[in-house]
C-alpha cells in the first residue's frame, strides 16, 4: 500500500505502536503469577500520566497497586502511536514543559529513560505580507526585543516587564498546584486531626497572598478579567498580543475576550524543565516517552501496569465502600481501595452504579463543563514547510522557527474571537486558529531521515454541529483541507509534501481517549472549575462519596496539562487514607 493512499485513513494495523509505549504486556509484568487472579491495595482505572504518577507514589509507599488501561498502549492522552509507518504522532498532548519539577525528580524520569530537547525560539508568527513578515520570539532577550520592535519599539520595552510580572504571579500560585485544596468541610467542622492535616495547604493559600503583596489586585485581575483587557493594557502590536494570547484559550472553548480567560494564560506558563523556569521542550520518542517513564519508575517499586484491560464498574462492598473492580470480560479483581483516571464523568456515571450516589452529586456531576473546541491533526510530510517568511535553508535542514510553536491565523486577537463566536454558533470557522509544531525538527527519533512530523492543534470546532450536524470522515477531511489551504497561503507545497494524516475532532477524542466532550482538561479551566469546585463543590479533595474511591486525573485540582500533580496529590490523599483507616 502506497504511504500516500494512507491519508485520512485511521486503521488499527498502523495504531499498535510497538516502541517505547509498547512495553507493558501481562508476561512483561508479572511472570510468576497471573495479576488478574491478586488481591491489590490499590487499583488505578487508567494509564494516562496522571494514572502512572498515582500508582507510582502508592507502590513507592507500600501499597500493591495495579493499573488497568483500556487501550493497547499506555500514556492516555501523553501517547505516542505510530499512524503512519516510520512516523511517531504526539497523538494528542504534543510539548511538555508542566510537568511538576518534584515529581520529575522524585520518581528519577531521566534515569528511566527521559529525554528532552529544549526549544531555543518559543513562537513562531508568520505573516502574509511576504519574506521577512513574522515574529519570532525566542530565550535571547537581544533578538526577542529586535523581533517586538519590528511592530512597536514601546511593546518591546514592555514586554520584558510583562513576563516578569506574569512570571512573579505563576511562581507565587505554584504552592497551590502542590498540594489538595482547602477541604471547607474538614476544616470548619472536622475532628482536631483532620484540621491538623489542613494545615500545609492553608500555609500555601497564606503563602500566595504573601508572595502577591501589592501585586494583589493585578493578580485578581489576570483571574477575572478577559485576556484582551490584559494585552490591551500593555501592548498595542496586534501581532505580539495574538501570539500571547493563545496561551489563555489554548485547549478551551473562551474567547480573549471572555472574562477569566487570563488564568489559562496564567496556566500555561507555570512549567519548568531542566530547571529553566517557562521552557517547553521535545521529549525524544514523542510524548509517550513521558508516560513510559513513569511507568518504568513505578514498576521498578513494584506497580503492575496491564493494558488491553477495559473495566467495566467498580466494585462497591455490602456497606457501599470500593473493593475492586469488574472488567468488561467479567474478570472481578479484589482490592482495598480504587482510584480513577478517568473524567468525573465516566467515573460516577458509567463506573459507579447510580444508586450509590446521592441525586444532588450526581446532578453536580452532570453539570461539569465539558465544552471543548479542539481538533487535532497530525501529519507526516516527506519534506519541512517553506514558510515564505523565513525561507528554507538550501540543505533543506530545519532552521530555528521549524523548532517551535508556530502560530496561523493569530495575526490579530480579532482573528481568534471570530473563530470562537463562529464555533459557538455550532460553524467551522472562516480563519480557524492553528498551532503548529514540527517535534521531528529536534527529534530524529520520530520521522524517516529527510521527512517530517507535523502536529496541528486547531481551533474552534464545536462538538456537534450546526442543525445537530455530527461530525463523519467527509466532514473531517473537509475541515482538515481547509487547515491544509491556510497552510499553504503561508508555505506554498505544504500540501504536496503529506504523506498521511490522522484527523481527531472533539468526538474522536472522547471516542479514543476517554475525554468526555473531546475536553484535554478533563473539564473547562475557568475559574467556577477550579481549586476547591473541581470537579464539583462537595468534592474537591480527590475523595468521593463511596469510601475508598478517588479521582486521580485532570478532572481533579489542580487541572489539565500533562502535569501529574493531579496524580501524586490523589495518591498521597489515598496513602494517609490507607494507613489511617487500617
Amino acid at each position: 500500500m502506497s504511504l500516500r493512499l494512507l491519508t485520512g485513513v485511521r486503521l488499527g494495523i498502523y495504531q499498535r505502536y510497538h516502541g517505547l509505549t509498547r512495553l507493558l504486556s501481562t508476561s512483561a509484568v508479572s511472570r510468576s503469577k497471573d495479576p488478574l487472579n491478586q488481591e491489590y491495595d490499590a487499583i488505578v482505572i487508567g494509564g494516562g500520566h496522571n494514572g502512572l504518577v498515582t500508582a507510582a507514589y502508592l507502590q513507592k509507599g507500600g501499597l500493591k497497586t495495579l493499573v488497568l488501561e483500556r487501550r493497547h498502549v499506555i500514556g492516555g492522552a501523553a501517547v505516542t502511536e505510530e499512524i503512519v509507518p516510520g512516523f511517531k504522532f504526539s497523538r494528542a498532548s504534543y510539548v511538555l514543559s508542566l510537568l511538576r519539577p518534584q515529581i520529575y525528580q522524585e520518581l528519577e524520569l531521566k534515569k528511566h529513560g527521559l529525554k528532552v530537547y529544549l526549544r531555543e525560539h518559543s513562537s513562531f508568527t508568520p505573516m502574509l505580507d511576504g519574506k521577512n513578515s513574522y515574529l519570532l520570539m525566542s530565550w535571547n532577550k537581544e533578538e526577542t526585543y529586535n523581533e517586538i520592535a519590528k511592530f512597536s519599539t514601546r511593546d518591546a520595552k514592555a514586554f520584558f516587564e510583562y513576563e516578569e510580572t506574569i512570571g512573579r504571579m505563576a511562581e507565587a500560585i505554584e504552592p497551590l498546584l502542590d498540594a489538595p485544596p482547602v477541604d471547607i468541610a474538614r476544616l470548619t467542622k472536622g475532628s482536631l486531626t483532620e484540621r491538623l492535616s489542613s494545615l500545609p495547604t492553608i500555609k500555601s493559600v497564606i503563602s500566595l497572598g504573601r508572595q502577591l503583596g501589592s501585586e494583589a489586585p493585578s493578580f485578581y485581575e489576570l483571574l477575572t478579567a478577559p485576556t484582551t483587557k490584559i494585552l490591551n493594557r500593555w501592548f498595542e502590536s496586534e501581532p505580539l498580543k495574538a501570539t500571547l494570547a493563545t496561551d489563555a484559550v489554548i485547549g478551551a472553548m473562551l474567547s480573549p475576550k471572555t472574562p477569566g480567560s487570563g488564568y489559562v494564560l496564567l496556566h500555561h506558563v507555570m512549567g519548568e524543565l531542566e530547571g529553566k523556569k517557562g521552557a517547553w521542550g521535545y521529549p525524544e520518542g514523542g510524548m509517550g516517552a513521558v508516560s513510559a517513564s513513569i511507568a518504568r519508575s513505578a514498576q521498578s517499586h513494584g506497580a503492575t501496569i496491564l493494558t488491553d484491560k477495559p473495566v467495566d464498574k467498580v466494585l462497591l462492598n455490602s456497606d457501599g465502600s470500593a473493593c475492586g473492580v469488574v472488567l468488561c470480560d467479567g474478570t472481578e479483581i479484589k482490592s482495598k481501595m480504587v482510584l480513577s483516571n478517568a473524567t468525573a464523568k465516566v467515573t460516577y456515571c458509567n463506573l459507579v452504579p447510580s444508586e450509590a450516589l446521592s441525586e444532588d452529586f450526581l446532578d453536580q456531576v452532570h453539570k461539569i463543563d465539558y465544552t471543548s473546541p479542539v481538533t487535532k491533526i497530525n501529519v507526516a510530510v516527506d519534506k519541512l514547510p517553506n514558510f515564505t517568511a523565513i525561507p528554507n535553508k538550501a540543505d533543506g535542514t530545519p532552521s530555528p522557527h521549524h523548532g517551535c510553536t508556530i502560530h496561523l491565523n493569530c495575526e490579530s486577537m480579532d482573528f481568534l474571537d471570530q473563530a470562537y463566536t463562529e464555533a459557538n454558533a455550532g460553524l467551522i470557522p472562516t480563519k480557524p486558529m492553528i498551532e503548529m509544531v514540527i517535534p521531528s525538527a529536534s527529534d530524529p527519533t520520530i520521522s524517516p531521515p529527510g521527512s517530517h512530523v507535523i502536529l496541528l492543534f486547531t481551533q474552534y470546532t464545536p462538538y456537534t454541529l450546526k442543525d445537530g450536524q455530527e461530525w463523519d470522515d467527509n466532514l473531517r477531511n473537509e475541515y482538515a483541507d481547509k487547515i491544509f489551504d491556510v497552510i499553504e497561503q503561508y508555505a506554498p507545497g505544504f500540501k504536496d509534501s503529506v504523506i498521511g494524516r490522522d484527523i481527531l475532532t472533539p468526538p474522536d477524542l472522547e471516542r479514543i481517549f476517554g475525554l468526555t466532550g473531546g475536553n484535554i482538561f478533563h473539564g473547562a479551566m475557568s475559574l467556577d472549575q477550579l481549586y476547591f469546585v473541581r470537579p464539583v463543590p462537595s468534592y474537591a479533595n480527590y475523595r468521593s462519596p463511596i469510601q475508598g474511591l478517588y479521582l486521580c486525573g485532570s478532572g481533579a485540582h489542580p487541572g489539565g496539562g500533562v502535569m501529574g500533580a493531579p496524580g501524586k496529590s490523589a495518591a498521597l490523599t489515598a496513602l494517609a487514607d490507607f494507613k489511617k483507616f487500617k
